[in-house]
């Protein structure tokens, strides 16, 4: 018999991770998640935008407008800072990040210092804002290569039905 031919890219299995982390996002706007793995294809770390720790998010604002001390911004850590943040050994040096969303210039920043050296995207939605561009600048010059994932199909479904286990 031979093997199966449908079988997903590893480009394709990371974004799934970092979207399936996405779900853990209680953000009611904006979920977004991130995969950091190594050059053997090991994940490193994940994370999801959210809160810091010790910052309940029943007492914090989800909203998008208003005043800024008022909104989410300034409060919410990114999917990319998460995951750095939450990596639980070894370094990052050399390290892909996969993520739902083109990296704000804060998170570029951080994936540069951590050492990553390769993105991958699923969305530019804010293409050409001057956070992106300048995300995109600093890659440039710091030798980060980023990439849109060109995915084999739309979509992996993933149930929780024991009998199709």
């Amino acid at each position: 018999m031979p093997k199966r031919n449908d079988y997903i890219s590893w480009d394709e299995y990371f974004m799934g991770i970092a979207l399936l982390s996405a779900k853990r996002s209680k953000d009611p706007s904006t979920q977004v998640g991130a995969c950091i793995v190594n050059s053997n294809n090991k994940i490193m770390s994940v994370g999801y935008n959210g809160f810091p720790l010790g910052c309940n998010d029943d007492e914090f604002p989800w909203e998008r407008s208003g005043e800024e001390y008022d909104t989410k911004y300034p409060y919410v850590c990114h999917a990319e800072l998460n995951a750095i943040l939450n990596c639980a050994g070894g370094g990052l040096s050399g390290c892909t990040i996969y993520v739902a969303l083109f990296p704000c210039n804060e998170c570029a920043k951080a994936i540069i210092q951590s050492g990553i050296k390769r993105v991958v995207y699923l969305s530019d939605k804010y293409d050409g804002t001057p956070s992106v561009r300048a995300s995109k600048r600093m890659f440039e010059h710091a030798g980060v290569e980023y990439k849109k994932l060109e995915t084999s199909g739309a979509d992996i479904v993933i149930s929780f039905d024991e009998s199709k286990v």
